[in-house]
C-alpha cells in the first residue's frame, strides 16, 4: 500500500497550507498554535473526541528547559503559563516513618485542565479551528485532503494502529498498576512515600499543581494490587482505600478522582514516526514512565521541533522555487521539502527521546522492584530513589544539596574529603584500597597460551593507573578450552612462569594494587577467530573439538556442534580447573574468579537455553548448578583460605525461556553458600539471538537485586563509564565494587585521573613516584 499523500502543495510562504491535528492534548494543541502563529495563512484544524473540560490526570510538571523553549517560540503562551505555575525545590522521601528532604531540584507545575484552557484560548486567538466532541476522520482520509497530518492521539493512537505496518510500533505493558488521583491541598514538596502493607509494598507519588491542589498517584505491583483486592473495587472505593492507606501523608484528608482507573503503564516505541504526510508526536510516537515527569515535556518539545523544521524546510523550498523561476526551470523535482522536514524532525528528536526513555525505563524498573529496596536505611533509600533514573547522580546532588549528600557519604563511611569510590573494601584477607576494578578483557595476543610482553605492559599499566583490583582476561584451563588461538592459559608450568613475571611486576611496582585471575573454559563458544578477525566465527583451519553441557552449536550452521560431556569428561574438566588454580597460587595472584557467565562452559550448564541434559547435571536449576558448584568447590579447596574467590554470572540471558530473575538469585545464593566472597554480576552473551536493553549502567539493576536480596557483596559491570556513576552506584547501595572495561582501554590511568578530577589526594589513589609530576592536567593555553 502506498503512503497516503496529497498532491504536492504550491511552495509558498504558507507551506504546508492545510494542517490537520488529531488529538487535543497539550502536544496537539501546542503544535496547532505554533504552526498557525508561524504562518497565519495556514488553515489548522484540531479534532478532539472529548469535551473541552474533559481531561485525564490532574497536574503537569514542566522543566525549565521546556519552558525556555516555549518562551522562545511563543512568548504569549509562556507568559500565560508563567502566571499559573506553582514552583518548589524540595523532594521529600518518607520511608518507615522517617522523612528525608533533599533540596535544590527546581520543579514547576500547573493543572492539566488549566494548561488545556490556556492552549484552547491561544488556538482560538490565532484562528485555529477546534472541533471538540468530534471524532477525527481516518488519518488516510485527512492525508488525502491536507498537506500535513499531525497525529497527537496519545498512547492508544488510532493513527499508529491504522498504519502499524509502516510505523512498526513495539508496545510493552509493565508490571505495576497505578491510578491518578488528587488531593485538595498543596503538598510542600514532591513527595515519595512507601507503605509496607500485609499485601506488599505500595508507593505514593505526589506533588502540588496549584495553590490548593496536588496530584497523587498510587502505584504497586500487579500481584500486590490483586492481593489487596483493588481489582474488585470501583472508582470511589479505590479512591477511599488509597486515602486510608496513605492517611498520614494526606493528614487524614480525602482523595478525589475524575474518571480515574487503575491501569498498567505501556511503553511505546516506533521504528518510524512519519508516513507520507502523516507524522506522530507525543505519546502516539513514544511514551516515558510518569515517574520522571516527561510525558507532556516530550510532546511539547516534539511540537517545537516539528514546527522548527517545517519552517526551515519551507524557507528552503521557497528559495528553490525562486531560484528555479529565475532560471526558467520551475521548482526542482528532486527535493521533497515535507519529507526532508519530517526526517529532520525525527533525526533531532529520536536521540533525545531514546535517552529519556532509557531513564524512564530505569525509573520504572526501580519502582517495579521497590520491595527489594525498602530494607535500606532511610537516607540511603532516599539517595537510591533520587538517583534511580541515572540522570540525577552523586555529583549533581552534591551541587544541588551538599548537606544531604554529605550526610549520605557519612552514613557510607567516607572520611572527610574522600569520594565513595576511594573507600577501602575487604574480601577475606584482602583489603582493596578502593572500589574500582579493571574488568577482565580478552586481548587475544597470547602465544600457545603464554602471556607475553603485551600482557605485562597492558596489566602493568592499569595496575600503575590506580585501580584497587586489576583482573586478567579469561585465562583458559586447557588448549580445548580456549576461545581463540590467541587466548591466554594456565595449563602448563611455562604459562604459570609467564604469569608470575606479571604478578611480581604489579606487586613490586604498584604496591597496594591487587591482581586477580579469571579462570574459564570456552565450551561451545571456542575454536573461533580473534575478535577483530570475525567475532564468534570459526577458524578457517586448525579447529579443535568442542565440549559443552549439551550438543548444541552456538550458531547453527556456523559454529561446530560440541560433544556433550559425559561423566569422565566432567571429571577431566574439573581437574583442569583445579590444576590451573594450583598454578594460580604459585603465580601469587591475590584473587581468583570463576567464569560462569557469557555462554562459556560453566555458564552453559546454568542456562536452560543451553543445558538440555536429562541426567543429574540438567533439568531443574539444582541439576544445572551441580557441575559449576563441583568445579567451584574443587577450586576453593586448593585456593588459599585467606584469598577471596568470586564468581562471574550472567543474571539474564536477554532471551525468552532463559535465566529468570529468580534463577539468578538462586545461582548467586548457591555460590555464596559454597564460599564465594562476591558475585560479579554480568548479563547475556549466552545465546546469539539475545536482545539486550543497552544503556548507561544497564546491567547494574541485576547486581543491585542480588546484593540486596541475598546480602552477598557484588561487582557491578556494564557501561559504567564515569567516576560519578561509580560514586552513585556505591552510595545508593547497588554495588560494592564497580568494574570498568572500555574506560580503562581509553585511559589506563582512569582511576588516578578520577581522583585528580575530584581533588582527592589520599592513600586510596597514590601516584607512582616517577609519575607524580603528571598528577595535574598540563596547561593547554592561556586562561584569562
Amino acid at each position: 500500500m502506498a503512503a497516503p499523500r496529497a498532491a504536492r502543495p504550491a511552495r509558498t510562504a504558507g507551506w504546508p497550507g492545510r494542517i490537520a491535528v488529531i488529538g487535543g492534548g497539550p502536544g496537539g494543541l501546542y503544535a496547532a498554535a505554533l504552526l498557525k502563529r508561524l504562518d497565519s495563512a495556514r488553515e489548522v484544524t484540531v479534532w478532539e473526541r472529548n469535551a473541552p473540560s474533559d481531561t485525564f490526570g490532574f497536574g503537569v510538571v514542566l522543566s525549565d528547559e521546556t519552558l525556555g523553549g516555549i518562551r522562545d517560540a511563543d512568548p504569549a503562551v509562556y507568559e500565560a503559563l508563567r502566571r499559573e505555575l506553582v514552583r518548589w525545590d524540595d523532594i521529600d522521601v518518607v520511608h518507615r516513618g522517617h522523612r528525608t528532604t533533599s533540596t535544590g531540584h527546581g520543579f514547576a507545575a500547573l493543572g492539566r485542565r488549566r494548561l488545556l484552557e490556556l492552549l484552547h484560548a491561544r488556538c482560538a486567538e490565532l484562528g485555529v479551528r477546534l472541533r471538540f466532541r468530534t471524532e477525527a476522520p481516518p488519518a488516510a482520509a485527512l492525508a488525502a485532503s491536507h498537506d500535513l497530518v499531525v497525529a497527537a492521539d496519545g498512547v492508544h493512537s488510532r493513527t499508529r494502529e491504522a498504519h502499524a505496518g509502516h510505523f512498526r510500533p513495539t508496545i510493552t505493558t509493565h508490571r505495576c498498576r497505578y491510578i491518578w488521583l488528587a488531593a485538595d491541598f498543596p503538598f510542600e514538596a514532591f513527595r515519595f512515600e512507601t507503605a509496607e502493607t500485609e499485601h506488599g509494598v505500595m508507593q505514593l507519588h505526589a506533588y502540588p499543581f496549584s495553590a490548593d491542589s496536588s496530584t497523587v498517584i498510587v502505584e504497586m505491583r500487579e500481584e500486590v494490587w490483586r492481593a489487596a483486592g483493588f481489582h474488585e473495587l470501583d472508582e470511589a472505593e479505590s479512591t477511599a482505600r488509597c486515602a486510608k492507606i496513605f492517611a498520614e501523608a494526606l493528614g487524614g484528608r480525602e482523595l478525589r478522582s475524575h474518571r480515574s482507573a487503575w491501569t498498567a503503564f505501556r511503553t511505546v516505541v516506533n521504528e518510524r514516526w512519519s508516513y507520507g504526510n502523516t507524522v506522530l508526536i507525543g505519546d502516539a510516537a513514544h511514551t516515558a514512565h510518569f515517574s520522571i515527569g516527561s510525558g507532556t515535556k516530550l510532546a511539547v518539545e516534539d511540537a517545537l521541533a516539528l514546527a522548527t523544521h517545517l519552517t526551515e524546510h519551507g524557507a528552503l523550498a521557497e528559495q528553490g522555487v525562486r531560484t528555479g523561476a529565475e532560471r526558467g526551470t520551475g521548482a526542482t523535482a528532486e527535493h521533497d521539502p515535507l519529507a526532508e522536514a519530517l526526517a529532520a524532525y525525527e533525526a533531532e528528536r529520536r536521540p533525545v527521546v531514546a535517552s529519556t526513555q532509557r531513564a524512564a525505563a530505569a525509573s520504572l524498573r526501580w519502582f517495579e522492584e521497590l520491595a527489594g529496596h525498602v530494607d535500606r536505611p532511610p537516607r540511603r533509600f532516599a539517595f537510591d530513589l533520587l538517583t534511580r533514573s541515572r540522570r540525577v547522580t552523586h555529583a549533581n546532588l552534591r551541587l544541588r544539596d551538599p548537606a544531604f549528600t554529605t550526610a549520605v557519604e557519612d552514613d557510607f563511611g567516607c572520611p572527610p574529603g574522600t569520594p565513595p569510590m576511594f573507600t577501602p573494601f575487604r574480601l577475606r584477607g584482602l583489603t582493596l584500597r578502593n572500589r574500582v576494578v579493571v574488568s577482565p578483557m580478552d586481548m587475544y595476543v597470547a602465544e600457545d597460551g603464554v602471556p607475553g610482553d603485551f600482557h605485562l605492559v597492558h596489566l602493568g599499566a592499569r595496575a600503575l593507573g590506580g585501580a584497587g583490583l586489576v583482573m586478567t582476561e579469561m585465562v583458559c584451563v586447557s588448549p580445548e578450552g580456549r576461545i581463540t588461538p590467541g587466548c591466554a592459559g594456565l595449563w602448563t608450568d611455562g604459562q604459570a612462569d609467564a604469569w608470575a613475571r606479571i604478578t611480581a611486576f604489579v606487586h613490586a611496582q604498584a604496591p597496594g594494587t591487587a591482581l586477580g585471575v579469571q579462570l574459564g573454559h570456552s565450551g561451545r563458544k571456542g575454536s573461533t577467530r580473534r575478535m577483530w578477525e570475525g567475532i564468534d566465527q570459526p577458524l578457517p583451519e586448525g579447529n579443535w573439538p568442542l565440549v559443552a553441557a549439551s550438543s548444541l552449536p552456538y550458531r547453527s550452521g556456523v559454529n561446530q556442534t560440541p560433544r556433550s560431556l559425559d561423566r569422565a569428561g566432567l571429571a577431566a574438566v574439573r581437574e583442569e580447573f583445579t590444576a590451573a588454580a594450583r598454578r594460580a597460587v604459585r603465580c601469587d595472584f591475590d584473587l581468583l574468579e570463576l567464569h560462569c557467565a557469557h555462554g562459556y562452559l560453566l555458564s552453559g550448564f546454568l542456562s536452560p537455553l543451553t543445558n538440555h541434559r536429562t541426567d543429574a547435571y540438567g533439568g531443574t536449576l539444582d541439576g544445572r548448578l551441580r557441575f559449576p558448584l563441583e568445579v567451584f568447590d574443587a577450586v576453593r579447596e586448593v585456593w588459599p583460605e585467606d584469598r577471596p574467590m568470586t564468581v562471574r554470572v550472567s543474571a539474564t540471558d536477554w532471551a525468552e525461556g532463559g535465566t529468570s530473575a529468580e534463577d539468578a538469585l538462586a545461582v548467586a545464593r548457591a555460590f555464596a553458600a559454597h564460599g564465594a566472597d562476591a558475585i560479579d554480576v554480568s548479563t547475556g552473551q549466552v545465546v546469539p539471538d539475545e536482545r539486550p536493553e543497552y544503556g548507561r549502567s544497564y546491567q547494574t539493576p541485576y547486581a543491585d537485586r542480588i546484593r540486596n536480596a541475598i546480602g552477598v557483596p557484588v561487582v557491578a559491570v556494564g557501561a559504567i563509564s564515569s567516576w560519578d556513576d561509580v560514586n552513585s552506584l556505591l552510595l545508593a547501595g547497588r554495588a560494592d565494587l564497580c568494574a570498568l572495561a572500555r574506560p580503562h582501554l581509553y585511559d589506563p590511568h582512569w582511576t588516578l585521573h578520577a581522583a585528580a578530577e575530584q581533588g582527592y589526594e589520599g592513600p586510596a589513589a597514590p601516584w607512582p613516584a616517577p609519575y607524580r609530576a603528571g598528577s595535574r592536567p598540563p596547561p593547554t593555553g592561556r586562561r584569562e
